[in-house]
């Protein structure tokens, strides 16, 4: 039932009072400018800078359209991080401001992926453990007391503490294998069949989400609510999407598909003990021997002998799938289930590849720790988006990087909104507040060599020691891989752990706990470093002086033999259009401009943006990409930067006090009276503990690898299964005379003949 339209100049003027901030010019021309969107049921694309308080806009548009209409909106975010900020922060100090005006309380719910909430029937047992059979069991571990067998135990105690069953609310983090004795995905689970439906955290997050406001998810989950026709998302009329840039990248990475032999074997051995599988693992080994052979890269084509051991595969799992069908539905418990998921990924993967649809792109990729692993993805998904996101419903899009080149036609065409056919839409750049040039210097290291394929030169490691010895710490450091990230990561943990231990500096790097997790350990110490990659060019917010000095390794191209962005090149040169530029180069931009805008969040923000590539000052595309980059200071004086980061060390207030991961219900964060609850319901929910203040990642240097706690763990699990040390070394892709020293280290002796089993 619909009511009056709130005033939407009152609504963010009490927003902005209740959060203790200040109203901006951009911020309330976007709120507008999205009223006038959905009056008009017209796509927008804003792009607002950092400082604009684009969050806040578009949720107070949210609240009044669904304040005025009586549905839902729906609000997607790129990542589960910043999902948490929004349910965490932003909604239950907006609803607290609003509610005065609206007459009630805002309410707003949190949907994920099954994979992101504690699945009870499995922790009861109504599942088959995903590592049955070996060490790693839940059993065993339980039984060895090993790391893994640690978390389970925490696991089970929080399980009978926790409203949400979502993995955020877990601090400290656990690691993904033993989550995944406690999870399900969406195809293993047995829905409304299941015993324990009626405890089910996902059905209670999603019964929840029918009956508020706003509803968070992030793209993937509304990506599989569109695309699969899956109705997991309530009926509404209007859909925001933050951080917009990512979305084509989402979506796509959400409809690829991959195989690999393993994967094939897995599966068979998960059916194995209900239908006969020979004919599947037969055919595993089959394709394995043909894709080892075939070179890593674009298939243009699928060879014969491919296409042979693709069928053999599909058909022995089509004759599995037909066993695995239940007699009657009472018959499908836990392990058919899990069975059938798996056998059914197996099938529709390897059936879509030998399709060879028009506009997939199949490739092999040369994972070292995988094997070979076949993959397929659309080439494009401009159309799928028109369709399926654009179609029938308001979509308001919004990021600091939108407007590329001074237009939104190379982002609004990933998205299906140029051509024949497309629906009616407008760009907005509404700016931002911040003094960028007297906030912030860009640094370009001119003087280093240009980056090359055999890792990190020792001058680009003597230029990151440099910039953080100068900082204090203080530094986020953002990489083009994983795998220059670690390496960083341990250079620099080796070179500072000769310093005083008063004086030291700490790093730690992503992989090593829950990305959330390791951010707050950034941002309440000022001597402490964050190295990473991915999800952390985007979406991380730590303002004041935990963060002055962002570091870019090299400009962030898609690596050169990557399948799909040669082929979208390539199809685009086709057409006569520039596909270095129209691809490699707008990728690069968008994830510079993302990167960069880590260092200044604030007006009071001052900080150093370091690239050590010296490709943005000698290549031909260098001007491009410097347009794609906040209007600081520009400076390739080394000297002069140096001096301006011990400045502003010397003179940093303390860091700024952290926000703790929020205790969660079924319609998101219990905040006293913004919870949502009644208030006799949160007086005895448990609090949720604070993170531990994080040790020292390092536990010991040997031959200049520092090694943390859970590779001496890892390395104890392989001792104990046999583990000779020629595997010990591959498995953690290390020297062999570098593990030896370490096993010795920790008085730990290994087989000498090899592994039996």
């Amino acid at each position: 039932m619909s009511s009056k339209a709130p005033d939407l100049d009152a609504l963010l003027d009490a927003a902005v009072q209740g959060i203790g901030g200040v109203e901006r010019p951009g911020q309330v021309q976007m709120v507008h400018a999205v009223a006038e969107a959905i009056a008009k049921g017209e796509h927008l694309l804003v792009q607002a800078g950092t400082g604009t308080g684009k969050s806040l806009a578009y949720l107070v548009a949210a609240v009044a359209h669904a304040f005025e209409s009586g549905r839902p909106v729906i609000v997607s975010t790129a990542t589960l991080t910043l999902q948490a900020q929004i349910v965490d922060r932003d909604m239950p100090r907006l609803a607290r401001a609003i509610a005065p005006i609206l007459g009630r309380r805002p309410t707003y719910a949190l949907v994920k992926g099954r994979r992101n909430y504690l699945c009870r029937h499995k922790l009861t047992g109504g599942f088959p453990d995903d590592d049955e059979g070996s060490l790693l069991s839940v059993g065993a571990v339980d039984a060895n007391l090993s790391r893994m067998g640690a978390e389970i135990v925490r696991l089970r105690d929080w399980a009978d503490e926790t409203r949400s069953g979502d993995r955020d609310e877990l601090v400290p983090g656990v690691s993904e294998r033993a989550w995944r004795q406690v999870s399900v995905s969406a195809h293993e689970c047995l829905g409304q069949k299941c015993p324990m439906v009626a405890e089910c955290f996902v059905e209670h997050a999603r019964a929840a989400a029918r009956d508020v406001d706003v509803v968070v998810t992030n793209h993937s989950f509304m990506a599989i609510d569109s695309f699969e026709g899956r109705q997991m998302l309530p009926e509404h009329d209007l859909l925001i999407v933050d951080e917009g840039h990512e979305l084509v990248d989402r979506v796509t990475s959400t409809i690829t598909d991959e195989l690999t032999a393993p994967m094939i074997a897995a599966a068979a051995k998960r059916a194995g003990r209900l239908a006969a599988t020979d004919q599947v693992t037969d055919a595993s080994e089959f394709l394995a021997a043909i894709v080892d052979e075939l070179p890593e890269g674009r298939l243009n084509g699928i060879p014969d002998s491919l296409s042979l051991a693709l069928a053999r595969v599909r058909d022995s799992a089509r004759g599995v799938q037909t066993e695995l069908k239940p007699a009657s539905p009472e018959d499908n418990d836990g392990a058919r289930q899990v069975a059938r998921a798996a056998i059914d990924e197996i099938f529709e993967s390897t059936e879509r590849i030998l399709e060879q649809r028009e506009l997939d792109v199949a490739w092999v990729n040369k994972d070292p720790r995988r094997g070979s692993v076949l993959r397929v993805a659309p080439m494009s998904v401009a159309m799928l988006m028109r369709d399926k996101v654009f179609g029938d419903r308001t979509v308001i899009m919004t990021s600091a990087t939108l407007e590329l080149g001074g237009s939104f036609d190379a982002i609004a065409g990933t998205l299906g909104l140029r051509g024949d056919g497309a629906p009616e839409w407008r760009g907005l750049d509404v700016g931002s507040p911040f003094d960028y040039p007297r906030q912030a210097i860009a640094y370009v290291a001119k003087h280093l060599p240009a980056p090359g394929r055999d890792g990190m030169a020792p001058e680009t490691l003597d230029e990151i020691e440099e910039l953080v010895r100068a900082s204090g710490g203080r530094t986020l450091g953002l990489f083009s891989s994983m795998r220059a990230a670690v390496a960083a990561t341990e250079a620099m943990r080796e070179r500072f752990g000769r310093d005083d231990q008063d004086t030291a500096i700490e790093f730690i790097c992503q992989g090593e706990d829950q990305t959330s997790t390791l951010v707050r350990v950034f941002a309440r110490d000022a001597r402490t470093c964050l190295f990473g990659t991915l999800s952390l060019w985007q979406g991380v917010d730590v303002p004041g002086s935990a963060c002055q000095l962002v570091i870019i390794d090299r400009i962030p191209f898609p690596r050169p033999d990557d399948p799909l962005s040669s082929a979208r090149s390539q199809a685009i040169a086709r057409m006569g259009g520039n596909g270095f530029m129209a691809v490699a180069a707008t990728h690069a931009a968008l994830r510079l401009a993302q990167g960069a805008g880590r260092l200044v969040r604030r007006d009071d923000d001052r900080g150093v943006v370091a690239i050590l590539d010296s490709r943005m000052m000698t290549a031909r595309y260098a001007g491009f990409l410097q347009k794609s980059l906040p209007p600081f200071w520009p400076t390739t004086d080394k000297a002069m930067t140096l001096a301006a980061l011990r400045r502003l060390d010397e003179t940093a207030a303390e860091p700024l006090p952290v926000h703790e991961p929020a205790l969660r219900g079924t319609a998101g964060a219990i905040d006293d009276s913004a919870s949502g609850y009644p208030s006799g319901d949160v007086a005895d929910q448990p609090t949720a503990d604070a993170p531990p203040v994080a040790p020292s990642a390092r536990t010991a240097v040997t031959k200049g690898r520092a090694w943390t706690p859970a590779e001496d763990e890892e390395l104890r699990e392989g001792v104990d299964i046999g583990l000779t040390l020629d595997e010990l070394a591959s498995h953690l892709d290390l020297l062999d005379d570098v593990v030896a020293t370490r096993l010795a280290m920790l008085d730990l002796v290994i087989s000498a003949g090899p592994k039996m089993f």
